[in-house]
């Protein structure tokens, strides 16, 4: 078995009682109930990285799933997944040295000027590279959503990585779903049907990514939790026109293979790289970022992100850098769509209000939903046979 935390412990954690001696702390990126993520810099080699430091008080009697977990996380090698460098332990935390990825994902597209079916195409099958490497390695990852979607760099060409990568164990979240609580709109039927499920909830979640990136709303929306989970449960989504009239049937049908009810018809992340849309030359080079932009900046207002990891703060960190003064320079910041600015009637995803992002797991409990989402939910990545 693996050693409980505070004693030697496996080869790749790396005792240190003051982690500030190796790295220089600059900004805080993100904080979850037990842990901040901070950018930092590696002191010998001017590295910036991002370190998330988790309280260890907060682990008490999971100290070996976590360990188990870490060390999972730490055989991870994927050019589209963050990496993890490193862990240290003090007396006191756990440090996770992460590698530093700056942008997300509707930002760069909502600041792009030109934007087509071929980007997107070129972007989903980045994601189902990356997943498929994690279930070849037994690995479900069960919380695949945009915010989670972030870009390596500020190049125009960047590569797109899986940021949160199953540190909500970690966080403590229990028993109830965690982050799925917030965001329903990407969970498969089978899981809030509490059936036994497996691989396939990632290559729905992928379909529900890749449908946001061709629309810019989601499929699923109401305002009524009951009735949303009741459109999740009967797959009950539409390709509405005119959002959907200039997008390829090819795309479409790419996406009904993903967003397919039946877990055991639904696509595996190989027969996904396998299709036209992905590995031909079916998808459209069409501009169709001025309809995508205006929805994204309805329905996924900056407000609206709950992602625990701030790349804005990296990306302005980074401009600081380049531009070596400490102040933001105009017109350098992000769109976003200013408060007062009517909402123009568009279909039947509508805006998504506050009030309607689930709030932390209370709505759920008492709700009418043939089964209510509880039992076994905890969203981190889960591994099917065990670390391999």
């Amino acid at each position: 078995g693996t050693m409980p935390l505070g004693q030697d412990g496996p080869s790749w954690k790396k005792r240190i009682e003051d982690i500030q001696r190796i790295y220089d702390f600059r900004d805080v990126l993100g904080t979850g109930a037990f842990s901040e993520v901070v950018l930092a810099e590696e002191k010998a080699t001017q590295k910036l990285v991002a370190i998330k430091c988790i309280a260890k008080k907060a682990l008490e009697g999971k100290e070996t799933s976590i360990e188990n977990e870490i060390a999972v996380l730490h055989k991870i090698k994927h050019p589209n997944i963050v990496a993890l460098d490193d862990i240290y332990e003090s007396g006191t935390h756990l440090y996770l040295i992460m590698q530093l990825v700056s942008g997300e994902l509707f930002d760069r597209i909502v600041e792009k000027g030109f934007y087509t079916e071929r980007d997107a195409s070129a972007l989903i099958r980045q994601i189902l590279d990356a997943v498929k490497y994690l279930h070849d390695m037994g690995i479900v990852h069960r919380d695949l959503k945009p915010e989670n979607l972030l870009y390596y760099s500020m190049d125009e060409d960047s590569k797109i990585m899986i940021s949160d990568f199953g540190l909500s164990k970690i966080e403590g979240c229990g028993s109830v779903m965690s982050t799925a609580c917030g965001t329903p709109g990407y969970v498969a039927p089978e899981v809030l049907a509490q059936k036994p499920y497996s691989k396939a909830v990632d290559c729905w979640s992928i379909g529900v990514i890749a449908y946001i990136l061709l629309c810019g709303y989601p499929p699923f929306y109401d305002e009524n939790d009951a009735k949303l989970f009741e459109q999740i449960l009967q797959a009950e989504y539409e390709f509405d026109s005119p959002y959907w009239d200039d997008i390829s049937d090819s795309a479409k049908d790419f996406i009904q293979h993903l967003m397919e009810k039946d877990p055991g018809k639904r696509f595996t992340c190989e027969q996904a790289l396998q299709h036209p849309w992905i590995a031909g030359d079916t998808a459209l080079d069409k501009n169709i970022h001025q309809s995508v932009s205006e929805q994204i900046k309805k329905n996924f207002a900056k407000s609206k992100w709950k992602q625990a990891f701030n790349a804005t703060a990296v990306v302005r960190h980074m401009r600081k850098l380049q531009l070596g003064t400490s102040q933001d320079i105009p017109g350098q910041t992000t769109p976003t769509t200013s408060n007062g600015e009517p909402q123009t009637p568009y279909p039947h995803p509508r805006p998504l209000s506050t009030a309607t992002r689930i709030s932390p797991c209370s709505s759920l409990q008492g709700q009418s939903v043939g089964a209510h989402p509880q039992a076994e939910l905890s969203v981190s990545h889960q591994t099917e046979h065990g670390p391999t």
